[in-house]
């Protein structure tokens, strides 16, 4: 299956919890889940019971489109979480932590994973000092990613930064705002990860 290119709103509302897919959009008034509430189609306003599958379908739904990954590329990351150490739910979320394109909305430098994923294709970051332009790139421990580009772009990411302000910074991120760069400190842990998800229904997913 493709890359799904419909209006994103939707699928916020149809996981009923804000993706922050669309940016600043998302936290305004026009946020289209503040207005409907209800799940999209025809007969989303009925609530049907969901079975114990369909919990753990919608839970990989769910962290799919917040990081913006294919259903291969999931599989492929819940491979190497499942033969890696350690807790494999835990192993997941920080594989797709450690994203390039997420690495630079966390970073602040964009206002959605989507737009930061075009500012990765667009040969806009450098990590240690060489162009990487693959946003599934995993970043490692003290590697430095900057961005570059001509001043209009510069102004772009500094308008991005304000917007962004909200945001915490995770603590195995340091940033220098002023250069328009940030170090990998360490390894992201589970605490750092204040999404609401439970990747243990993921994982009895793919247990089956």
């Amino acid at each position: 299956m493709g890359r799904y290119r419909g209006p994103v709103c939707r699928l916020c509302r149809r996981e009923g919890m804000k993706l922050f897919l669309k940016g600043e959009r998302c936290m305004s008034d026009k946020c289209a889940l503040s207005r409907r509430t209800y799940l999209p189609g025809q007969h989303g306003k009925t609530k049907p019971k969901l079975s114990e599958y369909a919990l753990q379908l919608r839970e990989k739904q769910k962290v799919k489109r917040m990081y913006g990954v294919l259903e291969r590329q999931f599989k492929t990351y819940f491979r190497k979480a499942s033969q890696a150490k350690g807790v494999t739910g835990e192993v997941l979320l920080q594989l797709l932590e450690r994203r390039l394109d997420n690495v630079i909305y966390a970073l602040g430098f964009s206002t959605s994973r989507r737009q930061a994923r075009q500012i990765v294709r667009h040969g806009h970051v450098q990590i240690n000092g060489k162009k990487v332009d693959l946003p599934s790139y995993l970043v490692k421990v003290n590697e430095t990613i900057k961005l570059v580009g001509k001043e209009s772009f510069i102004n772009f990411i500094r308008q991005n930064r304000e917007l962004s302000k909200e945001r915490p910074l995770p603590a195995w991120l340091e940033l220098k705002e002023d250069r328009l760069e940030g170090k990998v400190l360490r390894l992201p842990l589970r605490s750092d990860i204040v999404l609401p998800v439970k990747e243990s229904l993921i994982v009895e997913l793919y247990s089956k």
